[in-house]
């Protein structure tokens, strides 16, 4: 079967996926309005379930392969939730100590795009920790929507801070040079600007379509940031012209790519939103930007 892209989707249909999947409209809300865009026996409940991911089918590194080392560790975060659970990735061969990546989820918790995009980081000669936000409450559930609402339970300020934590335990880690990045995906992406904020010295951070912080937040930020943004992407775009003034104000070091013609998730390759050429060059940029200011 041949695997379906954003093009075979109505522009406005992605606009509701994409409202839906950020808990701007409901499940039934989507339904609802995809309904009229349903033609030749697809019906809205199709959409939808052609938008969703396919896991498997976009896995590129098992986790058994013989070149990782894969485990799930659990870490004290006593300013947040109290104890962070991630999934831990490291080449199953290296010599000296190796750089590391924090990777964040977007709001749906550790699943296992996320968990393959861990392995990849890995298999590129570093050290890949993604904790897993969903953990006080019990954990990624192993169903998308399921995670979603579960998300909106979570108390803001207490998984921000387990993230904190989180890029703590890579800055301490035995194995790791001491350097860490971090690199976030959607709400991911809004973490990885907010380490950025929060961490004076954190070495690298790429956040992929992410919320912005404040002019105000933005002024503490010492990190360099190779910024990632999908060309048809209105609702987190309309926020970056501020934030490039407020980055150019505060004097930060910063790349910035806007991929034209690719939507919001793009670089997830498991929903047709994905975009193999756009992914492909934002995640050679990723590991370039991360060799070169983590290395060393």
């Amino acid at each position: 079967m041949t695997r379906k892209t954003a093009k075979d989707f109505d522009p406005e249909v992605l606009k509701l996926f994409d409202k839906y999947v950020h808990g701007q409209i409901s499940r039934r809300g989507f339904l609802s309005s995809a309904a009229k865009f349903a033609v030749l026996g697809v019906t809205a409940e199709a959409l939808l379930e052609a938008l969703s991911p396919r896991f498997a089918e976009a896995q590129q590194i098992a986790g058994d392969d013989s070149r990782i080392k894969a485990t799930y560790v659990e870490y004290p975060s006593p300013q947040g939730y109290g104890t962070i659970r991630g999934y831990l990735v490291q080449p199953a061969k290296f010599e000296g100590k190796l750089p590391t990546v924090l990777v964040v989820h977007e709001n749906r918790g550790l699943n296992p795009h996320i968990e393959d995009i861990a392995r990849r980081i890995a298999l590129d000669n570093f050290i890949a920790f993604a904790p897993d936000a969903l953990f006080p409450l019990g954990g990624y559930p192993g169903d998308e929507d399921k995670a979603r609402e579960l998300f909106k339970n979570l108390d803001k300020e207490k998984t921000q801070a387990d993230f904190v934590a989180a890029a703590g335990v890579l800055k301490n880690f035995p194995q790791g040079n001491g350097k860490v990045g971090v690199v976030g995906f959607c709400y991911g992406g809004g973490i990885a600007n907010l380490l950025a904020t929060r961490i004076p010295d954190l070495a690298a951070a790429v956040p992929f379509y992410g919320s912005q912080p404040t002019a105000v937040e933005t002024v503490k930020i010492k990190a360099p940031l190779l910024i990632h943004y999908a060309g048809d992407d209105e609702r987190i775009n309309a926020g970056w012209p501020a934030y490039e003034a407020a980055l150019k104000l505060a004097g930060a070091k910063y790349e910035a790519h806007i991929y034209p013609g690719v939507q919001h998730g793009f670089n997830n390759d498991t929903t047709p939103r994905y975009d193999e050429a756009a992914a492909k060059l934002a995640w050679e940029r990723t590991i370039s930007f991360f060799n070169a200011h983590l290395r060393g």
